[in-house]
């Protein structure tokens, strides 16, 4: 080895075992077999292990067109669920010797400049949340293996989705708060063009649309809790009777909804039901602690991530929405007596 030099190469390896340098990267990339000698294999193997010889991946996988890195396309990390989403797609990646790399839409929804020079020479995949979708366009990530999270499956970009089962979480909400006694629902619904809040709407208004006697309306509001502020005010002093429960898309929604409901003079939940959707660490910080449904983020980003690598290789991915859980906390109530 040269004087001097603290990390071993090829050439090192091929001098100490009396091979070629091609022997060393046929032996150490695992495709000696019928090419080179059981003996002289196990020369290799045993010169690297005492020269303490390790492959530069970067360089053999950039040989390979490979650069084993892949992307998370989200919204602006504004709160801990794609964190977690990432937690959990980074994890699975590690495990197959992939990197992820986070791309936060500068913008939150909606177009976003391109971070590489060519994202198809920079990464293998794509997983992108369809609230980032746009983002794809200007990076050109559709153009690479691409798994859609809270996509619409008839009507993906991707070769594969995956989703929560959202639907089923908004059956539970409607279920929990009707078994209460209420009938006069307000749905505090997230002013995002995306899918996954698309079916929140529909799921609410099918479920209450099966007993008889239930009224819905629908306030939108961003997903900002000044917007949620604004939104619940406007809906609670309309005319008409007020509504007993108030169903929020997510719950930094619901955050805002509480301080309407105060300003208002009225109590949650004595007078108010409220429910969200997210289990947030927000949810057991407010007062009452929040009913709400928790969604499996670290789940939801390595079920990504394994679909990923899934439609990399050629397999079909694992089908199925992750089901999800309501939790009963401090927030929801009989409704008050008329």
């Amino acid at each position: 080895m040269a004087r001097g030099s603290t990390r071993p190469t090829s050439r090192d390896v091929a001098q100490a075992a009396g091979v070629s340098q091609a022997a060393v990267s046929l032996v150490l990339g695992d495709k000696w077999r019928g090419r080179v000698s059981e003996p002289t294999a196990q020369r290799v193997r045993d010169a690297a292990r005492r020269l303490g010889y390790r492959p530069n991946l970067a360089a053999r996988n950039l040989r390979l067109g490979r650069t084993r890195t892949v992307l998370l396309v989200v919204p602006a990390l504004t709160t801990e669920f794609f964190a977690e989403v990432y937690t959990g797609a980074a994890r699975v990646a590690a495990q197959h010797g992939f990197g992820v790399v986070l791309y936060p839409s500068p913008e939150g929804v909606g177009p976003a400049r391109d971070p590489f020079a060519s994202a198809q020479a920079a990464l293998d995949g794509v997983i992108a949340s369809s609230m980032a979708a746009d983002a794809l366009t200007a990076i050109r990530g559709d153009q690479l293996p691409l798994v859609m999270l809270d996509s619409d499956p008839e009507g993906s970009l991707g070769a594969a989705t995956v989703n929560l089962d959202i639907t089923d979480g908004i059956r539970q909400v409607a279920e929990h708060l009707l078994a209460l006694g209420h009938r006069r629902f307000l749905h505090l619904a997230a002013d995002v063009p995306s899918w996954t809040f698309e079916i929140r709407a529909r799921a609410l208004a099918a479920r209450l649309a099966d007993t008889p006697g239930t009224t819905l309306r629908t306030a939108r509001a961003p997903i900002s809790v000044d917007g949620a502020l604004a939104a619940t005010e406007t809906a609670l002093a309309a005319p008409g009777p007020r509504p007993t429960a108030l169903v929020c898309d997510d719950d930094k929604l619901a955050v805002g909804a509480y301080k309407a409901a105060r300003r208002a003079g009225l109590r949650v939940p004595d007078d108010l039901s409220v429910t969200g959707l997210d289990d947030l660490g927000l949810a057991t910080a407010i007062d009452p602690e929040l009913t709400t449904v928790r969604l499996d983020a670290e789940l939801f980003g390595e079920r990504g991530m394994r679909a990923l690598l899934a439609v990399m290789e050629g397999r079909t991915p694992e089908e199925g929405d992750i089901p999800v859980h309501l939790v009963v906390r401090g927030s929801t109530a009989p409704p008050p007596h008329d």
